[in-house]
């Protein structure tokens, strides 16, 4: 039996979810921020729906360059984050989608994996009415669009999900795995990136038929052994990864607009140490505990860099969240240029903790 995976993928999901909200904002550009808090336009874009979109406003520029592309568009919109809203929305769409699943993957709160291989019967007709039903379900509930890409694995499907943007469905069974994949822009393929796709233009590789020509060894030894498998596989349509349950909050994290953008250690860590009291209290208050620690710097240019390291074993101790993390910092200060304007901290790999867990985390 053929293996057939679903990739719902929410379009410009926050955007939308104000649409939803105010259904008067669909005619025009609505450009979701996340405003620091420096005051006036300071922060960066969220998300952007399609009418921002050809203005060139996108996720991560500054809202004051998303505002002054947009600055003669007088129906243009711009509105603060509402991620608690946005969670709602999102968990009431997960709800709907899991019924059609045999196995549900929540990824985030804007896109999900679907083994639907059992209840098809690996028939890619069923699989395409049964996608449909999805999409209808969840307009019904949410009043929400997605796209949804049909094909034997996850890489295909998100892949495919991304094709027909906004509102599409796009199949692709076995068969016509080679047809889809050939014409398709490097970029299309996750995981690459802007440095790569510099370096395979440098190779004279610009589509993922161009690619597939390219010996697996050429490629390992160019972008080395992991990258260059993952391009040799993935010019072919190769996933063997499997669809697998998971809920929402597999992690925590707090981030924070610093007062002034720097790159000093001192002041970093006396933040990152604020930061990390605030999530050691969210652990506590949900009896977790953790065993990935991570931190995230946003650079002064928008930019991201970061370090993460699993611990040895899962733990509920804020010292341990302290030193783990002013580590990382270091680490990644070690060869810092750019200030540093915004500071994160993550906690994942969360498990429920025991009685002494707890006792532990006051100690």
């Amino acid at each position: 039996m053929d293996r057939i995976v679903l990739h719902v993928d929410f379009d410009h999901f926050f955007a939308q979810c104000e649409e939803a909200r105010r259904p008067e904002l669909r005619s025009g550009p609505v450009v979701v921020c996340v405003f620091s808090d420096r005051g006036g336009d300071s922060g960066a874009v969220a998300t952007a729906n399609y009418a921002a979109r050809k203005f060139g406003v996108k996720s991560g520029i500054p809202i004051s360059h998303a505002k002054s592309r947009l600055h003669e568009v007088p129906d243009a919109v711009f509105l603060p984050a509402d991620f608690a809203y946005y969670s709602g929305i999102s968990q009431e769409a997960m709800d709907e989608m899991k019924g059609f699943a045999d196995v549900f993957e929540y990824v985030g709160k804007d896109e999900a994996y679907m083994d639907v291989t059992r209840r098809t019967g690996g028939d890619y007709k069923k699989a395409s009415y049964l996608a449909q039903q999805v999409k209808n379900a969840v307009r019904r509930k949410t009043r929400l669009t997605c796209s949804v890409g049909v094909t034997p694995n996850r890489l295909l499907s998100k892949i495919a999900s991304d094709y027909k943007k906004p509102d599409g469905l796009t199949v692709v069974p076995p068969g016509k795995v080679a047809e889809f994949l050939e014409p398709l822009d490097i970029r299309d393929i996750p995981g690459i990136g802007g440095k790569t796709e510099k370096a395979l233009a440098e190779m004279g590789i610009r589509t993922v038929g161009q690619m597939r020509s390219v010996d697996i060894f050429e490629l390992q030894q160019r972008f080395g052994r992991r990258s260059g498998t993952h391009m040799h596989n993935a010019a072919r349509g190769i996933d063997d990864e499997p669809v697998s349950e998971r809920e929402p909050n597999v992690q925590h994290s707090r981030i924070v607009t610093l007062k002034r953008d720097s790159n000093e250690f001192g002041f970093l860590a006396e933040t990152l140490g604020e930061l990390c009291r605030d999530l050691h209290s969210a652990v506590v208050k949900r009896r977790q505990r953790f065993k990935s620690v991570g931190i995230q710097l946003v650079q002064s240019d928008l930019s991201q860099k970061t370090r993460s390291r699993m611990l040895r074993s899962p733990v509920s101790d804020l010292e341990v969240l302290e030193k783990s993390s002013v580590q990382l910092l270091r680490e990644a200060l070690r060869d810092q240029e750019k200030p540093v304007r915004r500071l994160g901290v993550r906690i994942s790999e969360l498990s429920e903790a025991g009685s002494q867990g707890v006792m532990d985390s006051y100690f």
